[in-house]
């Protein structure tokens, strides 16, 4: 084993560390050491693919760049993505391994970034293993750019989207761009920093995330809860949600992998706020959830409801505007700790409100790690169905008759 793969795409390792001595350690303290320089340097998008004991170790691999930097030496370093165009950001031959990517962009089009969708290809697949608006995954599923930092994705002042996951491939990896908007991003950059390796470790998977989206959630409860006055949606029998049913998913896929974590935004259609439901996550087939959540500000790291943005290397919230109809919420969530096994296939969901009774909107990209080959993914929905706006649901904050 090469000991600079990150772990993150090795099935089953139990620790952070990359360094066989530590793994031979077990959970602490090769887990807990790193987890807590994570915490100290809050600048921590190194922790997740190196630790810094680790740095004096002379690595077996190749330092790469793809770039869009000018071949002719002048200052022209970026690329014109066309309405309607493609750009191809990667195209390299393995055995590599992904470690960092870059992109910024202008673009006069209002929502650009719900509108330009990454692709990622993986040792030749014909069906991407990444696909999503380029927004949604670096983390801004409202289309609007904010600052936040974490242990995978950074987006820094002005408009520079980073992601650290790791994204080995064998023989080859692919990156692609595309334009579905109606005018040019006429300037956009990119660095993506990678290593050829001499192989990959048997046991490494491939990098996977694919967006999903409710616009709006289907609701079962327009009646008036006004002040959290819940009391006539108790007499529902849809108030006592055991089986999940009509849960928002942002991730269902077949095989062995382990989920990594989400990043979910919000747009609210009615008072109140989305964050009661619970998060629930169905393992190889099992009819119960394995795991199973008391509230979406609880499964965000949160408590008591949301009030104040915070970014951490493992949660945060990135936008967040009151509870009225309207509202924004966007959220993200690392299982760096402890990433979530599967062995057969997993389903994983949260409810939009307690038991689903509320109709918002919500976008979400899911990433994991999983080994080929995996289920194609259902088209993206169409362009203007992704741009997030108010929809007529009723309900408290739409009827006027409540109060």
């Amino acid at each position: 084993m090469h000991d600079n793969l990150v772990p993150l795409a090795a099935i089953g390792r139990n620790t952070i560390s990359t360094n066989d001595s530590y793994r031979h350690k077990g959970l602490v303290p090769g887990l807990l050491t790193r987890v807590l320089l994570a915490l100290l340097f809050c600048s921590c998008s190194c922790a997740a693919q190196f630790s810094v004991s680790d740095l004096p170790k002379l690595g077996d691999y190749e330092s790469r760049r793809a770039s869009s930097y000018a071949r002719d030496g002048s200052n022209h370093d970026y690329e014109t993505l066309k309405a309607g165009g493609e750009l191809v950001l990667f195209n390299e031959t393995g055995p590599g391994e992904i470690r960092h990517i870059w992109i910024t962009m202008t673009s006069p089009e209002a929502y650009h970034l719900k509108k330009i969708v990454i692709r990622m290809y993986w040792d030749g697949e014909a069906a991407p293993s990444v696909e999503a608006p380029i927004g949604d995954f670096f983390g801004l599923g409202l289309g609007a750019y904010t600052v936040f930092n974490s242990a995978l994705i950074v987006v820094a002042p002005e408009k520079a989207l980073n992601a650290y996951f790791p994204m080995p491939f064998h023989s080859a990896g692919r990156i692609t761009v595309t334009n579905e908007g109606s005018k040019d991003a006429s300037d956009f950059y990119w660095n993506i920093d990678w290593v050829k390796l001499p192989s990959l470790p048997p046991d490494t998977a491939y990098f996977h995330a694919q967006y999903h989206q409710c616009t709006p959630c289907q609701g079962w409860y327009h009646g008036n809860f006004y002040g959290n006055d819940f009391t006539e949606a108790r007499k529902d029998s849809r108030w006592h949600n055991i089986s999940g049913e009509g849960n928002y998913v942002f991730l269902e896929a077949e095989g062995e992998g382990q989920f990594v974590g989400v990043t979910l935004s919000v747009f609210q259609n009615q008072w109140g706020g989305w964050n009661e439901g619970d998060e629930m996550i169905w393992l190889d087939g099992e009819k119960d959830p394995r795991i199973h959540g008391t509230g979406g500000e609880d499964y965000f790291n949160g408590a008591w409801g949301f009030s104040r943005l915070y970014s951490f290397p493992l949660v945060g919230l990135t936008e967040f505007h009151d509870f009225e109809p309207g509202s924004k919420f966007s959220h993200y969530r690392w299982h760096l700790e402890a990433p979530v096994r599967f062995h057969k296939s997993i389903r994983a969901t949260i409810e939009d409100g307690h038991a689903n009774l509320r109709s918002d909107n919500l976008f979400s990209v899911a990433y994991w790690y999983q080994n080929e080959p995996h289920h194609p993914y259902h088209p993206l929905p169409p362009v203007e169905t992704r741009i997030p706006k108010f929809v007529a649901t009723g309900g408290p904050g739409q009827d006027p008759a409540m109060k």
